[in-house]
C-alpha cells in the first residue's frame, strides 16, 4: 500500500469503528486516541463541552479520516508547545 504509514486499521478491536461513519474500509485508526485532543477548543474538530468542562469528541472523525493525517502532523508543533508549558507550570 502506498503511505502505509499513513493508515492503520485494526478491525478486530471491539470499539471499531469508535465512531459512526458510511465508510468502515477508509475508517483510519492510526490516531485511535487524538492528539488533537489536548489543545481543547483549538483542535479544529467537531466536538462539544458537555456541563461545559468534559470535551466531547463521539461526533469528530477528523483523527479517522485519512485526508487528515498531514493536518494532524502539522498541529504537532502546537502539541508540543502545549506539552512544554504544562511541564513548566508543574
Amino acid at each position: 500500500m502506498e503511505n502505509s504509514e499513513r493508515f492503520f486499521q485494526n478491525k478486530d478491536c471491539k470499539f471499531f469503528p469508535c465512531h459512526k461513519t458510511d465508510d468502515p474500509e477508509n475508517f483510519n485508526c492510526l490516531f485511535c486516541y487524538c492528539p488533537l485532543y489536548a489543545l481543547g477548543d483549538k483542535c479544529g474538530g467537531n466536538f462539544k463541552y458537555i456541563g461545559g468542562v468534559c470535551k466531547d469528541c463521539s461526533d469528530c472523525t477528523r483523527p479517522h479520516d485519512p485526508a487528515n493525517y498531514d493536518y494532524i502532523c502539522s498541529r504537532y508543533d502546537e502539541i508540543m508547545d502545549l506539552a512544554a508549558k504544562n511541564h513548566k507550570e508543574s
